[in-house]
């Protein structure tokens, strides 16, 4: 294939940057309105939070939010991916429709915030399925893991939460899969998407990999329904309900495993379970790739807004994450680890199981 003309390039990079530059200011103007309406976040009685790294440095934060963006043009560039695809007007108006519904529900979500009331939804799940810790409402969002609702808006939430950088991070993910299927027969590499939650993710993948034999998993039936729907195109993909603790499936069954935004919803004891899971899961020679939060320190210019993240979100274990040792936990398991990759607020890292 002969290399894109300056001219075409400079057209697509622009054409990038207009798209991109749109879908931040949506978002962002969704973040603007929730933050001026919201109330404050600590009760009467409350002891004042006291962060140890300072006032967040909002510059900082807005280089790597630009640099994310640059990542991103420059993997697509590099033939990695293909380059998010056009809006069409069925899409524009299901975004429409998700924003109204999603500032609808940020009432909501802001009166379990003023009186942290993050277990709503405890009672309503079976005990007998879903963990103690896994039934609570993450981010406060109404209906926990357990409505179509939470499934339906749970991008929108996101985006506004990064400013409409979400998927940005998803692609930048996708990149280092890109990397790893380098020579490989798509057809014949098993990949998980562990935590797959509404498919979002997963459907970039087969996007760029439409033969890929890929399955995800998840705990939550809402979620997993709206997966299977996010994927229908594909009629090799496979999505399966179950606990990324106790994965039911076979050892040394996939190549690749990628698990995006999961470990800082999971407590201590959870995590090295699931640790334990993935190196079973994965065949020798196969890659798993970490994506989540930053941790501190990771960039260490933006310790201070890890800092602040958990004092407005229900996000029980949290702190915990921010200073878990994972080269440790991982390591026990027999991976060995890659460098850590920071791409705005998420860091990527790769795993790889011996032969």
């Amino acid at each position: 294939m002969s290399e894109a003309s300056p001219i075409s390039k400079s057209l697509s990079r622009a054409k990038y940057i207009g798209a991109q530059g749109l879908r931040s200011l949506w978002y962002g103007g969704h973040y603007t309105y929730v933050r001026r309406s919201a109330g404050g976040f600590t009760r009467p009685g409350e002891p004042p939070f006291r962060p140890e790294h300072g006032i967040p440095d909002m510059k900082a934060m807005r280089r790597a939010y630009l640099k994310a963006f640059e990542t991103d043009l420059a993997n697509i560039e590099a033939g990695l991916y293909p380059r998010p695809r056009d809006v069409r007007l069925s899409q524009l108006r299901r975004t429409l429709k998700r924003s109204r519904r999603f500032l609808k529900d940020a009432r909501d979500v802001d009166d379990r915030r003023l009186h942290r009331n993050g277990s709503e939804v405890r009672d309503a799940a079976d005990a007998s399925v879903y963990p103690t810790y896994y039934r609570q409402n993450f981010h406060y969002q109404s209906g926990g893991w357990f409505s179509d609702d939470s499934a339906d808006i749970y991008d929108t939430q996101v985006e506004v939460l990064f400013g409409g950088a979400a998927d940005v991070m998803r692609r930048c993910v996708l990149g280092e899969v890109a990397r790893q299927m380098k020579g490989r027969d798509q057809r014949a590499t098993s990949f998980l998407d562990l935590a797959c939650g509404n498919g979002r993710f997963l459907n970039l993948v087969l996007d760029a990999f439409p033969r890929l034999a890929a399955s995800g998993l998840d705990l939550s039936p809402n979620y997993t329904e709206k997966a299977r729907s996010a994927v229908r195109d594909w009629p090799q993909a496979d999505i399966i309900q179950g606990q990324a603790e106790a994965m039911p499936l076979p050892d040394s069954s996939m190549d690749m495993i990628v698990s995006i935004y999961m470990f800082h919803e999971l407590p201590p004891k959870i995590r090295k379970a699931v640790a334990g899971e993935i190196a079973r899961v994965l065949k020798s020679g196969g890659v798993f790739i970490f994506a989540d939060s930053l941790q501190f320190d990771d960039t260490p210019e933006l310790n201070a807004l890890l800092e602040y993240f958990p004092e407005g979100f229900h996000e029980p274990y949290y702190k915990s994450y921010l200073r878990e040792d994972f080269d440790s936990l991982f390591s026990k398991q027999g991976l060995v680890p890659d460098k850590v990759q920071p791409v705005f607020l998420t860091r990527i890292q790769r795993w790889k199981k011996p032969l």
